[in-house]
């Protein structure tokens, strides 16, 4: 397997880079930033943050992940699925405890590409991924049913968790507001059929315009961003994170969550980038642009980034195929910050609502959840509609922690048993005539055939071999086995041990490469004498029918 380059894409891409290649990166990188302007400022809000935060977190997370990143084409901002993260950081943390857990997040994705885990990553199951990107995309819809809907909460009202929005929704519901449902439900409509209409400009900049001009001019008593957020126009300036110990005590879980989840989700972009160009990403250059950007987004005034799958395929729809497009992306944002941020004031919370309902419907992915519940085996659906449900009820770290040590247990437990110890059947020739092509084993030997990984999961199977009293010499067939831990190399020391007891010889016939190493760096090769390891059963049966 080639090894992964700790070199910037940029930098390969320039050696043929030329003026034509500039052009088509260039109106890539300008639609991909009006596409990104009013997702970053709803994600923004909706993180808990301010509007200009999100376009803060695509200026400099994105082009430092562009000029460093290991895609080509990858696009990086804020996602929705650090929404409901974020909300809960900055409520319980501040900004500043936010700022801290993003630069020590960074820091961990810096390390992980050194260290060149980015192919680790795939050891995530894919019902995990599947379960908790549902269960954010479920979050994320809930919590915007109040903009939405205009509703009223009393002073007080705390809606940080999922179950204290649903209880808020359910006791508030008499408050609905029907302009909002209407500026929301024609904004949400527009997201929906836009598409239809053109896929060079993006629905949600016709619902930000329409949804403005509805309450400008048809005076809709609803709340805009300007009505609950302050705006700022002003460029990102350099802030230093409270470095204390106990904030970083309180912050240490939520970085390792956000590192994890910006390793998963830009790694799975780029995947999925590389197969709609035909190219091939350096994942660990990824994890290290993704750790820089984030400690550079931290450190002026920004929020956690990482690839944004759906930007990336626009960018790549739009002919963006060097990263100077992603470069370009964050650059407009810039200009549009300083000369349209003000007017970002006007945008309705309702069509925000809407914009972001169309974002969690585009990643629920409810049919390949449905496809996993038809088709799956039970340990694997179990897996995904709890990481699921706990991420709805709970949050993403107590769904990735429980998961990942469900998805293992199983995963054992589904190898335990694919894992057999089987003695031979004997035969009498004379009363089997159909058995006479079967192998000739003298009385005094008996073989047992082993298949699958021994490990601590069935190590026990190993106890029970029988020794009956005229047996010398039990020959163990170890070629369907691939790997051996040290809980079955403990379990086959103490057979060793009952064998020697009883005068019986311990043969082993094929035994592969791993377990082989195991034996001998255990030293249960000499014990057992290296002669008594034969490359083929025959062999083996040979060499025991001497005894």
């Amino acid at each position: 397997m080639k090894k992964d380059k700790l070199k910037p894409m940029l930098f390969s891409v320039m050696k043929t880079y030329d003026g034509k290649k500039f052009l088509t990166d260039l109106i890539s990188g300008i639609i991909v930033a009006i596409i990104a302007l009013p997702l970053s400022i709803a994600l923004a809000i909706t993180s808990g943050v301010g509007p200009e935060q999100g376009i803060y977190t695509v200026i400099v997370a994105g082009f430092i992940i562009s000029f460093l990143g290991g895609s080509r084409v990858q696009i990086a901002g804020p996602t929705a699925a650090f929404a409901t993260i974020v909300a809960g950081i900055v409520a319980k943390n501040g900004m500043s405890g936010l700022a801290l857990a993003t630069v020590m997040a960074g820091v961990l994705l810096i390390v992980m590409g050194l260290l060149r885990l980015g192919s680790l990553i795939r050891f995530i199951p894919y019902t995990i991924t599947t379960g908790f990107t549902a269960g954010i995309a479920v979050t994320i819809l809930l919590g915007q049913i109040k903009d939405f809907a205009g509703l009223t909460y009393p002073a007080g009202t705390v809606t940080i968790e999922t179950m204290e929005k649903c209880k808020a929704i359910w006791e508030n519901i008499q408050t609905v507001n029907i302009h909002a449902l209407i500026v929301g439900g024609v904004s949400l409509a527009i997201l929906i059929l836009w598409p239809f209409v053109s896929e060079k400009i993006p629905g949600s900049l016709i619902a930000v315009i329409v949804g403005i001009l509805m309450v400008q001019f048809l005076h809709m008593d609803v709340n805009t961003i300007g009505d609950l957020y302050t705006i700022s126009n002003k460029l990102p300036a350099f802030t230093m994170p409270d470095l204390s110990f106990g904030m970083v005590k309180n912050v240490a879980s939520d970085a390792v969550t956000i590192a994890i989840l910006a390793a998963i989700e830009s790694l799975l972009s780029c995947v999925v980038a590389d197969g709609m160009i035909n190219s091939h990403h350096r994942s660990n250059m990824e994890l290290i642009a993704q750790g820089a950007g984030n400690i550079g987004s931290a450190l002026f005034g920004g929020i956690p980034a990482t690839g944004a799958i759906a930007r990336t395929a626009a960018n790549i729809k739009n002919g963006g195929r060097t990263p100077v497009a992603g470069m370009v992306h964050s650059i407009v944002l810039v200009l549009v910050l300083v000369l349209l941020m003000p007017y970002a004031a006007l945008i309705p919370m309702p069509t925000i609502a809407a914009i972001l309902f169309m974002v969690a419907y585009n990643m629920c992915q409810w049919r390949t959840f449905v496809h996993l519940c038809k088709t799956a085996p039970k340990s694997d659906i179990i897996v995904l509609v709890v990481t699921f449900i706990l991420t709805v009820v709970f949050d993403l770290v107590v769904a990735i922690e429980f998961g990942m040590i469900m998805a293992c247990v199983l995963f054992m437990k589904r190898m335990s048993d694919e894992s057999v110890i089987s003695g031979w059947k004997y035969y009498d020739p004379e009363e089997d005539p159909d058995g006479m092509e079967l192998k000739e084993i003298p009385r005094h030997v008996r073989i047992y055939e082993i298949s699958g990984p021994m490990f601590f999961g069935d190590a026990d199977r190993l106890a029970g071999v029988r020794l009956k009293d005229f047996t010398r010499v039990i020959i163990f067939r170890m070629r369907g086995v691939p790997a051996l831990d040290a809980s079955a190399m403990y379990a086959l020391e103490k057979l060793y041990d009952r064998c020697h007891e009883a005068n019986v010889t311990m043969v082993f016939s094929h035994v592969n490469e791993q377990p082989m190493k195991t034996m001998e760096k255990s030293g249960f090769v000499e014990k057992v004498g290296r002669d008594n390891f034969r490359k083929h059963i025959d062999d083996a049966i040979e060499w025991a029918s001497k005894m």
